[in-house]
């Protein structure tokens, strides 16, 4: 999924916990799998920022000269800016573009 696409609030907004029942059948169940997504999220989210930053890296011993690079501050802000992973975990729940199974539903 493209992120910086995402149309996910940036903020926190309340939401109704029947509409995340409804799917599942547990309010716990639906959390668990919206939140095992949004570590997924982040994981992609900090490996291409990291990717990205390296590009600027550079590696001295000398910890007296710091050099501010403008463009690493302005990727650096972009990131900030996205909306938090839990927030696209959960519009990616909502709008059923998670795949997910119960292997103790499928046992029975």
């Amino acid at each position: 999924m493209d992120y910086k696409k995402s149309k996910a609030p940036v903020t926190t907004i309340t939401r109704d916990l029947s509409e995340l029942d409804a799917k599942t059948g547990s309010i716990y169940e639906s959390v668990m799998i919206i939140a095992k997504r949004a570590n997924q999220i982040s994981v992609e989210m900090k490996d291409e920022l990291s990717r990205k930053l390296e590009e600027f890296a550079y590696y001295t011993d000398n910890l007296e000269e710091v050099f501010e690079n403008r463009e690493q501050i302005e990727i650096s802000k972009f990131y900030e800016r996205l909306p938090k992973p839990s927030l696209l975990a959960l519009e990616e729940f909502q709008e059923d573009q998670i795949y997910y199974r119960n292997p103790t539903k499928l046992e029975d």
